[in-house]
């Protein structure tokens, strides 16, 4: 006769005695922040002047910039922490309806980003240069920070791992089971440096940086073996 192979299901199959079990892990996400005073101003100021030439133009910017330059020396700013971000001169224009584009003369201009480590005395710096380069100068942007964020960042750090324990400690007592050791940490992204808000009040006959705070924060994902 003929034998048909019969197919058995819904039997059970079983992992080979040697195979290790899964571990059980528990993951969770957390964040750290601290707020820090910053300890410097960084301050972005620019000279220019419109001349009938090029050469002309980059005279009356070099007087201009030399006048700045000093005032920062003697308001006890490192020449380190001076430092030209560009030169430049070009045409400048001038377009009306009726004559079209109209040649108004040379625009020269130097920029610079100027460090004050010395914080508190931003303000006297910023009337400083205002003082030396008169309608020539152009103040674009003045932004405290902190020079070094090493502790700020350790201490976000030491913050995001609590925050982190914390959570995971939570997570476990709620399942009944208890915390072994770290798997492994993740940190998320870059930590994250939120400047302060700045405002200058001239109310007092003088220039006043206020440095408010700044915010670092840490990312950072944690997973725990479970016992």
């Amino acid at each position: 006769g003929v034998i048909i192979p019969t197919l058995m299901l819904g039997g059970i199959i079983s992992a080979p005695a040697n195979a290790a079990p899964q571990s059980r892990t528990i993951t969770v996400s957390a964040t750290g922040s601290v707020k820090v005073t910053p300890d410097a101003v960084r301050i972005n100021a620019a000279v220019t002047k419109v001349a009938t030439s090029n050469a002309l133009a980059l005279s009356e910017v070099g007087t201009s910039a030399a006048a700045v330059r000093k005032a920062l020396l003697a308001n006890g700013i490192s020449s380190k922490d001076i430092k030209t971000q560009s030169l430049t001169v070009y045409p400048e224009y001038n377009y009306t309806q009726d004559k079209g584009s109209v040649l108004i003369g040379y625009r020269g201009s130097q920029s610079f980003e100027i460090v004050v480590r010395n914080a508190p005395n931003a303000g006297t710096v910023v009337d400083a240069i205002v003082d030396a380069g008169s309608d020539n100068l152009q103040l674009n942007g003045v932004t405290p920070f902190v020079i070094d964020s090493t502790k700020a960042l350790a201490s976000a750090q030491s913050v995001a791992v609590k925050n982190a324990k914390a959570k995971a400690a939570s997570y476990a007592k709620l399942l009944g089971v208890k915390l072994g050791k770290v798997n492994y940490l993740i940190e998320n992204s870059s930590p994250t440096y939120s400047g302060p808000l700045m405002a200058m009040d001239k109310a007092s006959g003088s220039t006043v940086v206020d440095l408010g705070q700044q915010e670092v924060t840490v990312s950072i994902t944690v997973s725990w073996n479970l016992l």
